[in-house]
């Protein structure tokens, strides 16, 4: 695991922009694994503007979310298919049916899981998982007490989460209290990953996630076994971080294409 601080989040966003785009142009048909959320909303827009500057080509790229609230339809305006199309797919020259997002109405949504883990396996496994880190130190929707080898399934979420989430709806009685999820053994089988953290709000979980022990009680803390994993942070989401000198003189001493460079 690799550990980037950079100064504020615009910076850190900017980085993890510019890796993505790099990679896709190293690899034209790449899959990528894509995260919702607000860390995400700036992370989006720079990538739109590097593809409109020419730095990136998505034509031949296929995208896996993490996942999907249960019960709503892509059209819903909170449908995390909906935030999708309009936040990335609508504004890059990316093909729609190539962007899968775990389907929330099946009527079966079991089998509705194993088919996305299958449709992931056709496509070849994930190239690159993006990766937000929830107030519960969730990855995707793998709320605490979630297996390490979990695969795609159907997830109750957890009360911090329906509080972080909910005033989001116009109503937040309306917010789902289920969603289908990438698995953590899922999300650990990508070949590379990224996970992007910004805010104060984020310091205490991102420290326990990157220099805690593996528990299941955060998920985000099996990133740990991953052998190609960089977390982005601004200053504020490292500040409880223990080693943060140690981050700090590694990056200074290897520039951000050494420290990761076998993403490209």
């Amino acid at each position: 695991m690799e550990v980037i601080i950079q100064k504020d989040a615009q910076a850190a966003t900017d980085l993890t922009a510019r890796l993505i785009c790099d990679a896709v142009q190293s690899k034209k048909d790449s899959v990528l694994g894509l995260a919702t959320g607000r860390t995400m909303e700036n992370l989006y827009s720079n990538i739109v503007k590097r593809y409109q500057a020419g730095e990136a080509d998505f034509s031949r790229c296929a995208t896996f979310n993490l996942d999907e609230y249960v019960g709503l339809a892509a059209e819903h305006t909170q449908s995390y298919r909906y935030y999708m199309n309009d936040l990335l797919f609508s504004k890059i020259n990316i093909n729609l049916e190539e962007t899968y997002l775990p389907n929330g109405v099946a009527p079966d949504l079991a089998e509705a899981c194993q088919q996305y883990e299958n449709k992931i396996l056709d496509k070849g496994g994930i190239d690159i998982q993006l990766l937000g880190i929830g107030n519960t130190g969730h990855i995707g929707f793998n709320e605490p007490l979630s297996s390490l080898a979990s695969r795609t399934r159907e997830k109750a979420l957890a009360p911090i989460t329906l509080e972080q989430n909910g005033p989001l709806f116009d109503d937040p009685a309306e917010m789902p209290r289920r969603a289908l999820t990438m698995g953590v053994g899922t999300i650990l089988d990508a070949k590379k990953i990224i996970l992007l953290a910004t805010g104060k709000s984020k310091a205490k979980i991102l420290a326990k996630a990157v220099e805690g022990p593996i528990t299941s009680m955060i998920s985000a803390s099996a990133l740990q076994l991953h052998p190609h994993c960089v977390i982005i942070c601004d200053e504020d989401a490292a500040e409880e971080l223990e080693g943060k000198e140690y981050y700090h003189r590694i990056f200074e001493n290897e520039p951000e294409w050494q420290v990761y460079h076998s993403l490209s």
